[in-house]
């Protein structure tokens, strides 16, 4: 075992015991300290797809969470939660493989909303003020302050109260669907 797993394992296997025992706080402490360890992991694993990583680490939670019963204390803590993680990572991948083919890539969505006369702006500006208006609202904020008014992923996390993560995937399903709308195709 590393040095760095040696640590984590220090820190996480007391409160693991305590919170199987029934100390809640305990629970709560270790779950926060497994999401961030969880994170990171997941992190390296899909770069190309950090979007996914919430996802995939709050997933992981639940199966530890629903598993807690099985794990034996004489093993270690970290071994048992990133056999886990592997598992839902692994799972993901192969999800994420067959979906792939599904979906379309949004990243000229600038040139399919770009026209020629101050008219034509016009009536585009009032035919996406319809549209965005028919999204849910995370999706159309998200939208908004990102594409529209040019802030940060940080910056927009920050003013809808969402996670950056959650505001990625926002915009992704919005001009997604906006493309769906419109009838846009690849």
């Amino acid at each position: 075992m590393s040095e760095r797993l040696h640590t984590i394992e220090a820190e996480l296997h007391p409160l693991w015991m305590q919170s199987l025992q029934g100390d809640s706080a305990c629970y709560a402490r270790a779950l926060t300290l497994l999401s961030h360890y969880l994170r990171s992991f997941l992190k390296k694993r899909l770069q190309s797809q950090l979007s996914d990583v919430e996802d995939l680490v709050q997933e992981t939670l639940m199966a530890i969470h629903q598993k807690r019963h099985t794990y034996q204390s004489d093993q270690a803590l970290t071994a048992w939660v990133f056999a886990i993680a592997r598992y839902k990572w692994v799972d993901h991948l192969r999800a994420h493989g067959r979906r792939e083919s599904l979906h379309d890539d949004i990243d000229d969505w600038a040139d399919i909303l770009s026209v020629d006369s101050d008219e034509e702006a016009s009536d585009a500006q009032r035919d996406l003020t319809q549209m965005l208006a028919d999204l849910p609202a995370k999706q159309r904020e998200a939208i908004e302050h990102t594409r529209l008014q040019g802030l940060s992923i940080s910056e927009t996390a920050r003013l809808t109260g969402q996670s950056e993560a959650s505001v990625k995937v926002n915009i992704h399903r919005g001009l997604k669907s906006l493309m769906a709308i419109w009838g846009v195709q690849k």
